[in-house]
């Protein structure tokens, strides 16, 4: 008896390009100090007055079968945050609460595309992105960008790519770069969409995290309203990645197919859990900028640290909890370098490598220790990065 093609093609064997993560883990685990700058998982924790409304919650009795789409009060208070942040009008017929936002991308591309369907995703991407894809049954083709553009997409390498495409997969603000799209770039993606007809699943689950620039949401660009799914989640903006609770903005007969889909999977987001991301909504923007302002600092802390090095250099970032350094340089790969820095340095750092073809020769830097083990952590890095070069 075999497995079904589509779950055992979901990796495709080999290698995930992890290996520096796990013997970063393995070394920590065995009793070295390893300065880990490796994952998106914030150092600040779920804040204690979130936690108090879910434990409330469930000691009310909010702990049996919940809404599938969400409770009314939370899908009219994303809505009203959704039109609040990007202008595009937004009712709660346009919003289904999902496990999370890695639940809700597999879930949308299953809502557009049919097996065998062609999706596209940009490199480099999130590592999780060709696995969901061939998951949803799709042929998940990257289109590479270029580090000489800040891994920004063109009309050349979209276009070349998308007459045979159903769906691209976009992620602004960025995650391996941190760079965020400026209006030009979201202009030709949306011009892409259009004249090739096809679905936008756009994650913007990073979107409080904003350091230069403005985020823009293609949604709310003419004629894309109905032809966009947006992925959003409260684990960035509001640290509660264990509670596993995000969202997907999307045309309201999309939204109805997708309560079908949920019904048969997941059947919805435990009633307590809806309660404390409604509570921690209802705080406004302070709570939010309190989580991002972690990373606003450090980014500030790391444009100081790399100043004037001369073997590293620091891809424009505008937002998310990500850094993209270039060690090109040195003439190593980013796997070469990222396992030489962990075996010399005690620093871990995940190779560009690990988020596809696009960023080879760099490291991603998670900004998600203390400032002063970041900084100093950045300033080693440099030169060891120096002595390389040398």
């Amino acid at each position: 008896m075999q497995l079904s093609h589509r779950i055992r093609d979901i990796t495709l064997g080999g290698s995930d390009g992890w290996d520096v993560f796990y013997k970063a883990r393995a070394l920590k685990a065995a009793g070295a100090e390893i300065v880990e700058l490796t994952i998106g998982e914030h150092d600040r924790k779920t804040d204690p007055a979130i936690l108090r409304a879910m434990h409330q919650s469930a000691v009310k009795g909010n702990t049996g079968y919940a809404v599938v789409p969400g409770s009314a009060a939370l899908r009219a208070a994303i809505a009203r945050r959704v039109t609040k942040r990007t202008g595009a009008k937004t009712g709660p017929d346009n919003i289904i609460v999902t496990t999370g936002g890695q639940a809700a991308l597999f879930a949308a591309h299953v809502a557009v595309l049919d097996p065998g369907d062609t999706a596209l995703f940009l490199d480099p991407f999130y590592a999780t992105y060709p696995g969901t894809l061939r998951a949803a049954g799709a042929n998940a083709v990257p289109v590479e960008t270029r580090p000489e553009n800040n891994f920004e997409p063109t009309s050349h390498e979209l276009d070349s790519v998308a007459g045979t495409a159903r769906s691209l997969l976009i992620n602004t603000p960025n995650n391996p770069t941190g760079v965020v799209y400026g209006p030009r770039t979201v202009a030709t993606i949306c011009q892409t969409v259009r004249d090739h007809d096809l679905w936008l699943i756009s994650d913007e689950v990073y979107d409080t995290q904003i350091w230069d620039g403005t985020h823009h949401s293609p949604r709310s660009q003419p004629g894309m309203a109905e032809r966009t799914l947006v992925v959003g989640s409260f684990s960035k903006s509001h640290a509660m990645t264990g509670s596993r609770i995000g969202w997907i903005v999307a045309p309201e007969g999309v939204i109805e197919r997708l309560i079908d889909l949920s019904t048969t999977t997941t059947y919805g987001v435990p009633g307590f859990i809806q309660d404390a991301a409604l509570f921690a909504l209802d705080q406004g923007n302070a709570l939010e900028n309190t989580v991002a302002a972690d990373f606003k600092r450090r980014r500030r802390l790391a444009i100081e640290a790399l100043s004037g090095a001369d073997a590293v250099r620091l891809v424009p970032s505008g937002g998310a909890m990500f850094l993209m350094l270039d060690i090109r340089a040195t003439g190593l790969s980013g796997e070469a370098f990222a396992l030489a820095l962990l075996e010399h340095e005690n620093i871990a750092v995940m190779p560009g490598e690990s988020f596809g073809r696009a960023a080879a020769g760099h490291v991603r830097v998670a900004m998600t220790v203390a400032d002063a083990e970041f900084a100093s952590a950045l300033h080693r890095l440099a030169a060891f990065a120096h002595r390389i070069l040398k």
